[in-house]
């Protein structure tokens, strides 16, 4: 049989997902990518029960929010470390390898909470402990899983890709802390958290099926100046090297720590909830909104792909989240900061595609996972740091003013960044980047 037809039907569908504003699943057509995208969305929803559960189990035992607070910290020293050390092992061994026993290490340590709560340990020291551990394995699984995709994937598709998994993450961090409410509000602190962790244990492990049918990704050592790279001290020197004489990387991680450090308003939901909407379910509107743009967000995202000058799009998409951010802080209807928050949503998923794909595509396969690593500090750190100004801001001069001041000067900055190193904006991705470069 002619394989003509078949040809010309596979070219209109290709016209069509150039053309559509709708999100690109042309990625999905993959069948490494697709079970990998299954196993991700999966996991992460699940995910959502455990980090809604620790909190809760934590204060159960303690009644101390700096108890609860400590949890925080917890999560971040191991994922500053093995951020770091994750990265460049995975540019030292089969990242496949890797991505299974980095999810072996989280999905024990999930595992392990399901076990302290059916035996009623009640220990706030346990919950650190577990919480650090679980910490590690994301820290080393995430920049593997990320400098995977572009050898899976084409280079063309890079962009929706990424935008598939921010969009599938993001839902699951909408739907999953709504089912684990659900759950806290049928059954006891004590019963809820406990099917909460095996939700996780049990959601893991389509994960671990994604992992395991992934193809054998070995290294790619060819032309690496400093030989074959290690996974020890030298090896994250090589790849901080590397990005201290990129321009466009080291510009594309300021104007994300800028957007998150100066412009996320987290922290400031809870007084805002309580002064100007009388608590309630405000709150959880407030926590949700950044989210729930992203998704939409995501939803229609099929012309990422086809734009050419993505440097410029990425600040454009920051200066939208810190205006659209500061003008709901100004906000007296909840409503109108729901939607302002959720349009900075939609421009924060535009960002962390350009970011993640300008990254994935403009690095050296032998150098992704070391970069990929430093990308996963960043994104990590910046919110955290954010919520610590926002706070921090808001105890000198006020809510509002802290909300208001933080989001239009991370839009302003991004401009002056933008200008006085145009080395981003005149940044487009190569036509004819292979896979694996």
């Amino acid at each position: 049989m002619s394989q003509e037809p078949v040809e010309a039907a596979e070219k209109v569908v290709e016209e069509r997902a150039g053309k559509s504003w709708m999100i690109d699943v042309r990625p999905l057509r993959g069948v490494a990518y697709r079970r990998m995208w299954i196993g991700n969305g999966v996991s992460f929803f699940g995910f959502q029960f455990t980090a809604v559960a620790v909190p809760v189990e934590m204060f159960a035992i303690t009644h101390s929010s700096a108890w609860v607070g400590l949890l925080g910290i917890a999560g971040l020293v191991p994922l500053l470390i093995f951020g770091l050390w994750g990265g460049a092992a995975a540019d030292v061994v089969d990242r496949r390898k890797l991505l299974i026993a980095s999810s072996t290490l989280a999905w024990l340590s999930t595992v392990g909470l399901l076990v302290q709560a059916l035996l009623g340990m009640r220990s706030g020291v346990l919950l650190l402990a577990l919480t650090a551990v679980q910490s590690a394995g994301f820290a080393i699984s995430s920049p593997t899983r990320q400098a995977i995709i572009p050898r899976i994937v084409p280079a063309a598709l890079v962009p929706a890709a990424n935008t598939l998994s921010y969009t599938t993450t993001t839902a699951g961090g909408v739907l999953g802390p709504l089912a684990a409410g659900l759950i806290f509000g049928t059954w006891s602190t004590g019963t809820g958290v406990t099917i909460a962790y095996a939700v996780d244990a049990a959601l893991f492990t389509i994960s671990f099926w994604a992992a395991y049918k992934l193809p054998s990704i070995p290294p790619e050592h060819g032309g690496d100046p400093a030989g074959k790279p290690t996974a020890g001290l030298r090896g994250i020197a090589d790849g901080l090297r590397f990005l201290a004489t990129q321009p466009v990387l080291l510009l594309s991680f300021a104007v994300d720590i800028v957007a998150m450090v100066l412009a996320m308003p987290r922290a400031l939901f809870p007084e805002i909830a309580d002064d100007r909407f009388g608590g309630g379910a405000a709150v959880g509107w407030l926590f949700a909104a950044i989210a729930i743009g992203s998704v939409l967000g995501g939803l229609t995202s099929g012309w990422i792909g086809r734009v050419r000058r993505q440097g410029v799009a990425l600040v454009v998409a920051v200066v939208g989240w810190g205006v659209a951010v500061g003008l709901a802080g100004l906000a007296s209807s909840l409503w109108l900061m729901v939607a302002l928050l959720a349009v900075g949503g939609a421009a924060d998923l535009v960002s962390a595609v350009y970011r993640q794909s300008i990254l994935q595509v403009y690095a050296p396969d032998r150098l992704r996972g070391r970069l990929q690593g430093v990308f996963t500090v960043v994104v990590a750190g910046g919110p955290r740091l954010g919520d610590l100004r926002a706070g921090a801001t808001a105890d000198l001069a006020g809510p509002t003013a802290s909300w208001v001041g933080g989001g239009f000067a991370a839009a302003g900055l991004a401009v002056v960044l933008a200008l006085a190193f145009p080395a981003l904006g005149r940044y487009r991705p190569p036509a004819d980047a292979p896979a694996n470069r």
